[in-house]
């Protein structure tokens, strides 16, 4: 439904493509708004298929990405240092609230907030058999319990989870 709602609103020019592409991103990965705002080209690690964030929430992490994140990302065009950049002045984006709200109004989804989307991609994982471990190392909690649980794990495991997830996700929002 709202991979459905973005696009229409793209096509109709109610929302512009670079904030469609934001949301996009936010439903394809485990990542917080800011995190995704505030994304630079530089921690984009193509090669490795992951994103090297020096500075998020829970300090200095590093968290794979699923093909079609990686695709969405390449599709972006290179427009300053940062992937989301600020429609006028320098700096990122900073205004998708509105854009949210107004996609969100308009596929019925009245309670759903932008974090939710992070919770969203967590219960596809989980509802597709991934474990909590995998799940909680996608989402990079920082306290040192949980952390300690999940340091054995390659990034082989997380690469693969992240491709199941984000992949389950483009097939929704193209309605498949």
């Amino acid at each position: 439904m709202l991979g459905f709602g973005l696009t229409v609103m793209e096509d109709a020019k109610t929302i512009s493509p670079i904030m469609a592409a934001a949301i996009r991103l936010l439903l394809l990965t485990s990542f917080r708004k800011s995190e995704i705002l505030s994304l630079r080209w530089s921690y984009v690690d193509a090669g490795r298929s992951c994103l090297r964030l020096p500075d998020s929430k829970t300090g200095d992490k590093t968290v794979p990405l699923g093909e079609p994140a990686l695709n969405l990302l390449a599709e972006l065009p290179h427009l300053s240092d940062w992937v989301f950049p600020a429609s006028t002045g320098e700096g990122h984006m900073v205004g998708l609230p509105p854009a949210w709200e107004a996609m969100r109004e308009w596929c019925g989804l009245d309670d759903l907030r932008l974090h939710d989307l992070r919770h969203s991609f967590a219960s596809v994982g989980v509802a597709a058999g991934d474990s909590l471990p995998i799940i909680g190392a996608l989402l990079g909690h920082a306290d040192s319990a949980t952390t300690s649980r999940y340091a054995h794990l390659s990034a082989d495991p997380l690469k693969a989870a992240a491709d199941r997830i984000a992949g389950a996700i483009a097939r929704a929002m193209q309605g498949r």
